[in-house]
């Protein structure tokens, strides 16, 4: 498909609201904020939505960029973003939440796993807090293994295999998610100490690894049932997630 060639009152209604961050020969583009008025629990939240784009070609030539778009079938790929919440950037004590993509748990509401839960929990943290941001991490499923694999993965849960082992017998590792991407976007929305609402210690050990700086941590856990007990236990079990209940806990002296 060749690349349209965009009208110039369309250019100047984008062009403000694009954003490039570099990293090495690579770029992330970056789209917003955009009012997104949210269903939170009954009540409209309005959070500033922000998406990405990661591409191989790093150019300010944005109009250049947007042309060739409707060539690629993004469609066919997932492209991540984040929800952002107050005054973000400058706000002395910000919540964030790295949240991986769950098709079955964040769609469907699948009791298999809490991540429907965690997502709509940290919103909610958010919103009554007054300043924190969302990053929905859209190469995240099934920690990395993509859909169809975390199927394949279900069918041998369902057949004696923890998530642990599923994964690997699959020719996985446990957890391959990458947080780069999201940390590069982090940085160019704010500067300041954030804090990190997690039960992973992965995630704590990517902003660390960062130099960004964490205030402190919040647990997100619950929403147990018989239908993801085992999961969960596999979580603190195999893959060394904390399970604990409470307000920030100081990761750093």
């Amino acid at each position: 498909m060749t690349p349209i060639k965009l009208e110039p009152k369309v250019f100047e209604v984008l062009k403000d609201k694009i954003d490039l961050i570099q990293m090495g020969n690579e770029a992330i583009y970056v789209v917003g904020p955009i009012r997104l008025p949210v269903n939170l629990h009954g009540e409209t939240v309005v959070f500033q939505w922000y998406c990405w784009l990661k591409q191989d070609e790093v150019t300010s030539d944005y109009e250049t960029i947007i042309e060739k778009l409707s060539s690629a079938n993004l469609a066919e790929y997932q492209q991540s973003s984040v929800l952002v919440y107050g005054d973000f950037e400058n706000s002395e004590d910000a919540l964030i939440r790295m949240h991986s993509i769950c098709h079955t748990g964040d769609i469907f509401g699948s009791k298999r796993c809490d991540c429907g839960f965690q997502l709509k929990q940290s919103m909610q943290q958010i919103a009554d807090h007054g300043s924190g941001a969302l990053f929905y991490l859209a190469n995240h499923e099934g920690r990395g293994i993509g859909l169809f694999s975390k199927a394949m993965a279900y069918v041998l849960q369902e057949n004696g295999y923890d998530t642990v082992e599923a994964n690997e017998s699959l020719g996985f590792v446990d957890d391959s998610r990458n947080y780069d991407d999201a940390i590069a976007v982090l940085k160019s929305l704010r500067t300041k100490p954030v804090t990190l609402m997690t039960n992973n210690p992965k995630k704590i050990s990517a902003l660390e690894n960062s130099d960004l700086e964490i205030a402190g941590r919040i647990s997100l856990w619950g929403d147990e049932s018989e239908y993801n007990a085992k999961y969960l236990q596999t979580k603190i079990d195999r893959s060394g997630h904390l399970e604990d209940e409470g307000d920030a806990v100081h990761v750093k002296p």
